[in-house]
């Protein structure tokens, strides 16, 4: 498969805006970026808040503010969904009902199995890097129900918190962060969200935890380290199935400040090929993140 460069302007999508998040931090500069041809300025990904290629007709209903109508539509990834009514909000299956993570907001739609009611919490792109490639239209995250999943780069646990709702029940989230700060706040969220594994560790350091991780089918990372690449690459080469993908978000400022965003973009994705992960896609991150990119991999051990 062709390695697909960066595409443009990642805020609307062929059905409109997303709408309720809030203001972005940069205006969308269309073209692409990393050095190759943009495949943007059409207004925006293919995996926008419309429920992208592929999506079902809408499903159930709820009563938002003002008594707006929400209809549920599925996201062309599984485990994804658009909540669409006067804003059109992407959404996971809250894991654990009743609780939220953030602070963010939950709508509950009718029509489950006897017409019970389920609850989906609302997922930002401003505030969740893989949120923001799955509107900037990335082809595919890999992550879907029933995964392996891991996680660097976790943090308190936002992101990590959708992703589990992803995955699902079946599924787990290993996710590796380093502050004990931040550390905390994931212990406390995988209390309830039993299918995240909290792991305190360096993520430079993959031997320290080699012993709570299986074999994963994909790795995310968001760790922002000069080092990205190598720190990827190490753990995709402990923990990663042959065959398997990676999706990592990448900070151009936090690797090197000095040159253009495109030419960092470049050379991260070449330190991944050398690591044996061969490119797929790349995006830009903008609107809702600056000089950010999202490049998806697959692992080939035996290359």
């Amino acid at each position: 498969m062709a390695f697909r460069g960066a595409r443009g302007g990642g805020g609307g999508g062929r059905g409109g805006s997303f709408r309720g998040a809030g203001g972005g931090r940069g205006a969308p500069r269309g073209g692409g970026r990393g050095g190759m041809p943009s495949r943007g300025g059409r207004g925006g990904g293919r995996g926008a808040p419309r429920g992208g290629r592929g999506a079902k007709p809408g499903r159930g209903g709820a009563r938002g503010r003002g008594g707006a109508k929400v209809v549920l539509e599925p996201h062309r990834h599984p485990g994804v969904f658009i909540a669409k009514s006067k804003d059109h909000l992407l959404v996971t299956k809250n894991l654990v009902p009743g609780e939220s993570v953030y602070g963010e907001k939950r709508i509950t739609i009718e029509g489950g199995v006897d017409d019970t009611k389920i609850e989906y919490r609302v997922w930002n792109p401003f505030r969740s890097k893989l949120a923001a490639g799955v509107l900037g239209g990335m082809d595919d995250i890999f992550i879907a129900p029933g995964k392996k999943v891991l996680y660097l780069g976790a943090a308190s646990g936002t992101s990590v918190s959708h992703v589990a709702d992803i995955v699902g029940p079946e599924g787990v989230v290993y996710a590796v962060e380093f502050s004990p700060r931040s550390g905390r706040d994931l212990i406390n969220m995988a209390k309830k969200r039993t299918n995240v594994i909290p792991i305190i560790e360096d993520a430079r350091l993959p031997n320290k935890y080699r012993m709570l991780i299986t074999t994963v089918d994909v790795i995310f990372a968001d760790v922002a380290q000069p080092d990205q690449a190598r720190i990827v690459v190490h753990n995709a080469q402990y923990f990663l199935k042959d065959g398997g993908h990676v999706v990592i978000s990448i900070k151009a400022s936090c690797i090197d400040s000095t040159v253009a965003p495109s030419t960092v973009f470049v050379q991260e994705v070449q330190r991944l090929r050398e690591g044996k992960l061969k490119p797929i896609a790349q995006i830009t991150l903008e609107p809702y993140e600056r000089d950010h990119a999202m490049v998806t991999a697959q692992y080939q051990r035996h290359l």
